[in-house]
């Protein structure tokens, strides 16, 4: 979607109501390229927050591009990523990674779902095959889908994608519990709450840096917290 589609509504959001949201820790090699990405697509007009633990120079490149930078010790993603999100003070609320995997091409259309009445968009790596993302990184985020499907008794294609468009005041209204297993918590609980929640095909892109998460102390991490959400949501 071009960008003068979105900034011409008269009825909806704008890139002026739009906050892009990530946790940082030691990315320097690619948060430049994710910020100058945001700023093409929205022509500077977005507001973005980084919560960083650092121990390099990410924090000041991204405050060099003109994001608001939140320092806090490392406590890991789910700690950094619900900061982010709740610090957002704009309507809209997109979260995403400073790895340069994802598309920030498609903010624009991100936001006209959410002009067409989504609460949450939710981005599909998946769709499109993954292929950069390793092969069992890949089947892992399958059987992720798979098992939360099955709790929830909705097929969902993607848990664990970083990338997803929120109304604020989903964001606000639910209280986040999770630290590795966020990404899935923050697509489990608004749909299981009845939330307008739609998932959308996205380019997955290979990582700049090495990946921080060990994917089976990680993997094990976040089936833990799929299952106890689903749970805790079906008995609430």
């Amino acid at each position: 979607m071009s960008q003068q589609t979105v900034s011409e509504r008269e009825d909806g959001f704008t890139f002026d109501d739009l906050t892009v949201v990530m946790g940082t820790y030691n990315e320097a090699e690619a948060i430049g390229t994710v910020l100058s990405d945001i700023d093409a697509e929205t022509d500077g007009r977005a507001n973005v927050i980084c919560v960083d633990g650092s121990s390099e120079r990410t924090p000041e490149i991204a405050r060099e591009h003109g994001a608001r930078v939140i320092e806090q010790e490392p406590q890991g993603y789910g700690v950094a990523v619900r900061e982010a999100v709740l610090a957002a003070d704009r309507p809209v609320v997109v979260t995403t990674d400073c790895d340069d995997t994802y598309p920030m091409d498609r903010l624009g259309d991100f936001l006209e779902l959410i002009n067409d009445g989504a609460d949450v968009v939710s981005g599909d790596r998946l769709y499109h095959g993954a292929d950069p993302m390793p092969a069992f990184n890949r089947f892992g985020n399958h059987a992720f889908a798979v098992l939360a499907s099955v709790l929830m008794g909705e097929r969902v294609h993607d848990t664990t994608t970083g990338m997803r468009a929120y109304r604020r005041e989903v964001v606000q209204k639910i209280a986040w519990t999770e630290n590795t297993g966020l990404s899935a918590e923050l697509l489990i609980r608004p749909l299981m709450r009845g939330y307008d929640v739609r998932e959308a095909p996205i380019a997955y892109a290979e990582r700049a840096g090495e990946t921080k998460l060990d994917p089976l102390s990680g993997g094990a991490a976040i089936a833990k917290s799929i299952v106890k959400v689903c749970l805790q949501e079906q008995l609430r």
